[in-house]
């Protein structure tokens, strides 16, 4: 097993854990953080012209995996691994594109084959224009483009959770730079940058509360003690494991209950509830019980799922 230590993360690679047929199909440089997977689903979309989607396919993903998005230098088998799923739900002219996201991001545990999902959020108002073979160009300095703008926003969005599960609020550089991508598309008239009270799931939002409420910042620290110290430690370490991980949920609890149902929050649970649910079954019954009433609490529409803990 191999543990690289960069400048401020901790990157842990279980023999071949991360290895997968599509592992390299971006190319090997050291300098590529991302190893995400594009797919559009473009059945809605009026227009003949169906190449234009795996132009669209093609760019996004050499976007995403082919530059440098932070300084620390990853090993091909270390690279974050992700999917983004974009659906058209409309085409109202020609170059003009009405989408939802869905971006998901996994992490490696350690000592193990298994990858956790980390990240699982639905972006539901992405308006951006795309012509064939358009420059892929980005300034995090000033607003260029609506897509490679979002595009942006999420590398740094899956950049920074990743560093924050392995080191406490190590994800901050990565929180900073998505929060001026915000600023910077404050001049956009295109839905999802701005503070709405209405759509309190937009990008805004989720900058927001990951760079600058404070009321949030147990939910950062969750991801720290829920993966670097529960996770990674069921193999070691079990009993400890298990506290954290009790731990990492009472913290979210305490965030939901200043500020209930923030995006963080709900993001946070939908991308853990299957997965705690099903690690949780193997608790001694005093950390089940306890986890099951914070759980009922935090995420009430998986009562189901939760109460299941509780028969190990």
């Amino acid at each position: 097993m191999l543990i690289h230590f960069s400048a401020s993360r901790f990157i842990i690679v279980a023999g071949a854990l991360l290895v997968s047929t599509t592992l390299f199909s971006s190319g090997d440089l050291a300098g590529q953080q991302l190893n995400f997977t594009v797919t559009i689903n473009s059945e809605r979309a009026r227009t003949q012209d169906r190449e234009i989607f795996d132009n669209m396919k093609t760019a996004f993903e050499q976007f995403l995996n082919g530059r440098s998005w932070t300084d620390d230098e990853f090993r091909p088998e270390e690279r974050i691994k992700g999917n983004l799923l974009i659906t058209i739900n409309d085409m109202p002219q020609v170059g003009v594109f009405v989408a939802t996201v869905q971006i998901q991001t996994v992490r490696p545990v350690y000592g193990s084959n298994y990858e956790s999902l980390m990240f699982n959020f639905a972006d539901r108002n992405w308006i951006f224009e795309y012509q064939e073979s358009q420059p892929m160009e980005f300034n995090r300095y000033s607003y260029l483009n609506n897509v490679t703008s979002l595009l942006a926003f999420y590398a740094y969005i899956a950049l920074g959770l990743d560093y924050d599960s392995f080191a406490p609020r190590g994800g901050n550089p990565y929180f900073e730079i998505a929060s001026n991508i915000v600023a910077n598309a404050q001049q956009s008239p295109r839905p999802g940058w701005n503070q709405s009270q209405s759509d309190r799931r937009n990008r805004y939002w989720l900058s927001n509360d990951l760079f600058t409420s404070q009321v949030m910042v147990p939910v950062r620290d969750a991801y720290y003690l829920y993966h670097r110290r529960g996770m990674d430690m069921l193999v070691s370490n079990p009993k400890e494991a298990f506290k954290n991980i009790l731990e990492a949920i009472k913290k979210v609890a305490e965030a939901n209950q200043v500020q209930p149902n923030s995006i963080l929050t709900i993001s946070f649970m939908d991308a853990k509830s299957d997965e705690i649910s099903k690690v949780l079954k193997s608790a001694p019954l005093e950390i089940r019980q306890e986890a099951v009433e914070v759980l009922l609490r935090v995420d009430p529409n998986n009562a189901r799922r939760y109460n299941d803990i509780l028969k190990g």
